[in-house]
């Protein structure tokens, strides 16, 4: 890595794949090697600004993220020769996104608008960072240069004095589902373990963020919270305040789903929470099954099995949960993008 050398985002606003894979994990390590870091908003009236920024510019290197804007995607085409390295960054493998039928119709299409230009990103890049092996082998098919970088640990881990009030009625278990509508059929695989918990127990509360979208199954069941999803800052402050005791994964056995990383493990750490996995990639992974969390086979009443085996060793989920921060802390430890990068300190 030189000093002096500048590097661009161009945003077409996948805020969270930009922080987690780069602006807030790998930026401050080129930075500390000399670079200059920034983000050019690209979308709408913005590309006007950005395409005065980038023609001033030349040989920077450039970061794209998920997609681009047409208009800025055929500008950089034309103009490739004038900039230096080009890293296209992936998270989720577009082509199975948009053929997945148990996703909401909506996701499905803007993948597939996203996957219908990512042959021309590829053709553009000169490597390819993928969030896990399995999306990354996919694209290896498709490009000469593909890289994994698991995701980095962005947040910082709380102290778990939640464990230590002990739950009850008055301070219930919290057990928590954070994912996206992406993973609304995973959650509503495991949802009749859910119903005979909320049911059979009296102590533990259930968070759900996922709004209006929250399966109907779940969202009458009593002691159930569903907040609105929140955007990627709110997001974020949000889980830095708010904690959870249990927080669960699901990940059923899909294309889709084979190529997604192991942020989870990372956001139920951020939580304070022990986590509850399904039993397969990327989880197994990093899931010391008993030691940092646990793995639950596809069958609810697995789920079930485990969320009720910690609710009654309240000791036992305080050290996994203290466990998983520890293997948070090695796995997403930002600085195993060094050698992605090329910024090694």
């Amino acid at each position: 890595m030189l000093s002096g050398e500048r590097w661009l985002v161009l945003s077409d606003g996948a805020r969270p794949t930009e922080d987690i894979y780069f602006l807030a994990s790998v930026a401050p390590l080129l930075r500390f090697g000399g670079a200059d870091v920034g983000r050019l908003d690209v979308r709408g009236w913005r590309w006007r600004i950005a395409r005065w920024v980038l023609s001033r510019q030349l040989g920077a290197h450039l970061v794209l993220c998920r997609t681009l804007p047409m208009q800025a995607l055929r500008w950089l085409e034309r103009e490739r020769g004038h900039f230096g390295r080009i890293v296209y960054l992936i998270d989720d493998d577009l082509d199975a996104a948009a053929a997945d039928e148990t996703l909401p119709l909506a996701y499905r299409a803007r993948m597939a608008r996203a996957a219908a230009q990512q042959s021309r990103l590829l053709a553009l890049a000169d490597e390819v960072v993928a969030c896990s092996g399995q999306l990354a082998d996919r694209l290896s098919e498709r490009h000469g240069n593909v890289r994994v970088m698991t995701p980095p640990l962005i947040s910082p881990l709380p102290e778990l004095a939640h464990f230590e009030r002990g739950p009850s009625a008055e301070q219930p278990w919290r057990i928590g589902f954070h994912g996206t509508r992406a993973h609304l059929a995973d959650l509503v695989h495991i949802a009749p373990a859910l119903k005979a918990l909320q049911r059979e127990r009296g102590d533990t509360e259930l968070e759900l963020m996922l709004g209006e979208h929250t399966p109907e199954a779940l969202v009458d069941l009593p002691r159930v919270v569903c907040p609105s999803p929140l955007r990627w800052g709110r997001f974020r402050a949000y889980q830095a305040r708010r904690r959870v005791h249990i927080g669960l994964a699901p990940l059923l056995d899909t294309p889709f789903n084979c190529g997604k990383s192991f942020i989870k493990f990372l956001d139920i750490a951020a939580m304070g929470g022990v986590g509850i996995y399904s039993r397969r990639p990327p989880y197994t992974e990093i899931v010391e099954d008993g030691m940092n969390g646990l793995l639950a086979d596809d069958d609810p009443a697995e789920w079930q099995r485990c969320l009720e085996w910690l609710l009654v060793h309240p000791e036992e989920a305080r050290s996994m949960a203290t466990s998983a921060a520890f293997t948070a802390c090695r796995v997403g430890n930002p600085e195993a993008a060094a050698d992605v990068w090329g910024c090694g300190r």
